[in-house]
């Protein structure tokens, strides 16, 4: 299937969406993205060609959120999720993305389970440590290199800490942001900004674009306990998309 046809423009302009609404602040549906793009192209060049337009829709959204963060939240994480995109690039060839996608899904699945069963999510908020923000930072920093999948361990340190939701979706976006950004150069020396790709993806920042008002304005008017069970449901939806991916050699 090539960029001319009518299934490779749904599915592209679906991921788009999907990747502005997240950069709007809702929960995680970024993490579809790259699945419903492997559905017409390969993953190697859906990742490609998704970048671009992640960091354009990150623009969007940081001026949404310019006022809506955690200062001490990005200090501890900005470093170690650098850290994690030098490791994702030095191991490019050597780390099968299927064992990548599989511990991702692993993590993810048990963290939600554990919120969902035991309620977590509930209580006074914690403050943020340096140790674990670090570890899962870095790893945080190479799944995202790896499949766009920071998500499930960035939210395995944040989602205990239990931010005000504007707070989580404005770090949540600051970080990624950097972390896109960042993700450029390797990306650029892997060859996988194409100028095909880089074509295409300038033709679905438009729908990517409008999606991330569209997420701000649904994370503004959902309740606060609503918006953190969608954040655990997704959370544990993508984790066990991503086990099936693993399992099945995807």
């Amino acid at each position: 299937m090539g960029f001319e046809d009518f299934g490779f423009w749904a599915a592209a302009i679906t991921a788009a969406i999907l990747v502005g609404m997240s950069k709007g602040g809702l929960p995680i549906v970024a993490m579809l993205s790259v699945p419903i793009m492997t559905l017409v192209i390969n993953p190697v060049m859906a990742a490609g060609l998704l970048l671009p337009v992640y960091v354009v829709s990150d623009m969007f959204g940081l001026w949404a959120y310019r006022r809506d963060f955690d200062r001490l939240l990005l200090r501890i994480l900005i470093p170690p999720c650098i850290l994690g995109v030098a490791i994702g690039w030095a191991t490019a060839t050597l780390v099968p993305e299927r064992l990548v996608t599989g511990l991702i899904g692993l993590i993810g699945a048990a963290f939600a389970l554990n919120l969902l069963l035991r309620h977590a999510q509930e209580g006074p908020p914690r403050k943020p440590r340096l140790g674990p923000g670090w570890f899962w930072g870095t790893v945080a920093g190479f799944t995202s290199f790896v499949s766009h999948s920071g998500g499930p361990p960035y939210q395995v340190y944040v989602l205990p800490l239990r931010l005000k939701k504007t707070v989580f979706a404005g770090t949540t976006t600051i970080l990624f942001a950097i972390i896109n950004a960042v993700k450029l150069i390797p990306y650029y020396f892997l060859g996988q900004l194409s100028a095909d790709n880089l074509h295409v993806a300038l033709l679905l920042m438009l729908p990517a674009s409008l999606a991330v008002f569209a997420g701000v304005r649904l994370v503004r008017i959902l309740p606060e306990k609503l918006f953190f069970q969608i954040v655990t449901w997704a959370l544990l939806a993508i984790s066990l998309k991503l086990l099936w991916d693993a399992a099945r050699g995807g």
